[in-house]
């Protein structure tokens, strides 16, 4: 897989080392694995973060994600869902967004890379549904993060 457009700068080394651990996996059953076994690597959320505030509409399983800023301009993102391969897809996308600008999440396309990755032959009509609303949020955090650093 080459690194189109579609990532921003700084990106391309999450992306290369998740696409070096994919390459290896032969089929789908053995990739699904590794997706589950990313999201068992996610430190779980405080109570307190599963909060209404914190969930992510649109998402069949239960979501939250926090956005924390950080002092040199960049976002630092958390994430946990009840659903095993949805905690999956939260590691993919907090390795591909988390401690990046807002310049740089929103000149990448998550949506693009899964596409890339074959997920959307692979994912339900509501995961994949379930992660476009989660890149969006994302993707809105950085919008709102952007609008106040003006």
């Amino acid at each position: 897989m080459n690194a189109p457009a579609r990532l921003a700068s700084g990106i391309e080394t999450a992306l290369a080392e998740l696409e070096e651990e994919f390459d290896v996996l032969v089929d789908w059953e053995e990739r699904y694995r590794y997706v589950i076994d990313l999201g068992r690597d996610l430190a779980p959320l405080a109570a307190s973060e599963r909060s209404d505030a914190n969930k992510v509409r649109g998402c069949a399983s239960q979501v939250w994600l926090v956005t924390e800023p950080g002092a040199d301009g960049t976002s630092r993102f958390r994430g946990d869902s009840d659903a095993h391969i949805v905690r999956g897809l939260i590691a993919i996308l907090l390795t591909l967004y988390s401690s990046h600008t807002p310049q740089q999440i929103l000149a990448t396309d998550a949506i693009a890379v899964f596409d890339e990755f074959g997920f959307r032959e692979h994912l339900t009509p509501q995961r994949s549904n379930g992660l476009r609303a989660m890149v969006e949020r994302i993707r809105s955090d950085a919008r709102e993060a952007l609008a106040a650093a003006s």
